[in-house]
């Protein structure tokens, strides 16, 4: 068994928010930072799921805030390094430094996988503040192998010491995974890593984040506690834990610790669970990004229509992130085109 070095980096507190509609209080960000903290991960990325300053209407407004929370979990952690992301176009250059100021000295420059270039002015910002500074290529899937690696080579131009590959929809299958981080692996300096955020809406995470690391694709790899996070999830990091255990992989966690914390912690938080479900799994079929699962429930059920033809729709007109208030506009149409239904009274917003 070859004994990978890997960097974990957990989500539990930025992309799992999403899980709850970003409804942490900093009680629970700073119980949930010290136990991941105790249990060794490397980096905790704490703030709005959406990135710093997405606190909002249409992203869904949060509770208590960036920098609140990004407080409550410096006030416990101890070794891990502290992460955010930001999205350029929600997020400044100012959110940035606010965030460091507070103890952040991560950040994660996330672009849709064909718009690289938008964060170089962001990412050379992080270099500058000393900061570890990585891309993150949101929607993997609506690139090709080739065109990813060329967006990659973007970031790393900027200054990007590491560029992470998102299945933001849960949509890639193992093989079509692994041919997107072959290529921006063969891309890349070899002093550049490359890194993995998988979803789960195929059921296919952890077994996905396996290979990558067998195959010696990625160093990084983000999970989260019970996969804490939009839709059906992240890489659950207990479940990844156990299994890089069981090969021997240097990794720095301990899994019972995180096996606590995500019963103990976390799942209790779950309002609506977070698992592989017909919903869910829609998501990864469909290609839709995880944020838009809780917003199309709410409306499915205003509008009387199911949640699964409302993600079908959604995936049909290749709506990222930030377009979920295009969410309306579906619903309204498929009631009205139902011979003899009626919108509800009262339904338009």
């Amino acid at each position: 068994m070859t004994a990978h070095r890997l960097y974990i980096q957990d989500v539990t507190l930025r992309d799992g928010s999403h899980a709850i509609r970003h409804r942490y209080t900093t009680d629970q960000v700073r119980d949930i930072a010290a136990a991941l903290d105790q249990a060794g991960v490397a980096s905790i990325e704490v703030g709005h799921g959406d990135g710093l300053a997405g606190s909002s209407l249409n992203f869904g407004p949060s509770r208590g805030g960036d920098l609140a929370w990004i407080d409550a979990a410096a006030a416990v952690v101890r070794r891990a390094r502290l992460t955010s992301v930001l999205l350029p176009g929600i997020g400044t250059i100012e959110d940035m430094e606010a965030a460091h100021d507070h103890g952040v000295t991560g950040i994660r420059l996330a672009t849709m996988s064909t718009e690289a270039d938008i964060a170089n002015q962001h990412i050379a910002k992080g270099r500058d503040l000393g900061m570890d500074t990585s891309g993150f290529l949101m929607m993997a899937a609506r690139n090709t192998p080739e065109g990813l690696a060329e967006q990659a080579k973007i970031m790393e131009a900027a200054g990007a010491q590491c560029v992470f590959i998102a299945d933001s929809s849960g949509q890639l299958t193992m093989r079509s995974y692994l041919d997107r981080l072959l290529a921006v692996r063969e891309a890349l300096d070899p002093a550049t890593e490359v890194g993995i955020h998988a979803h789960h809406n195929l059921g296919l995470s952890v077994a996905t984040t396996m290979l990558a690391v067998e195959d010696d694709l990625v160093t990084r790899v983000d999970a989260s506690l019970a996969g804490m996070g939009a839709g059906a999830g992240n890489c659950p990091i207990e479940a990844f834990i156990a299994a890089a255990d069981l090969e021997g992989w240097d990794h720095g966690c301990d899994l019972f610790a995180l096996m606590d914390a995500a019963d103990d912690l976390v799942r209790p938080l779950q309002d609506r669970p977070v698992r592989v479900d017909r919903e869910t799994l829609s998501l990864g079929y469909t290609g839709v990004y995880g944020s838009f699962l809780r917003p199309a429930e709410m409306l499915a059920e205003r509008y009387g229509i199911t949640t699964r033809e409302l993600l079908v729709e959604a995936g049909k007109r290749s709506l990222v992130a930030g377009q979920e208030d295009l969410l309306i506009d579906i619903a309204m149409t498929i009631a009205q085109a139902r011979e003899g239904a009626a919108i509800p009274a009262g339904a338009a917003p």
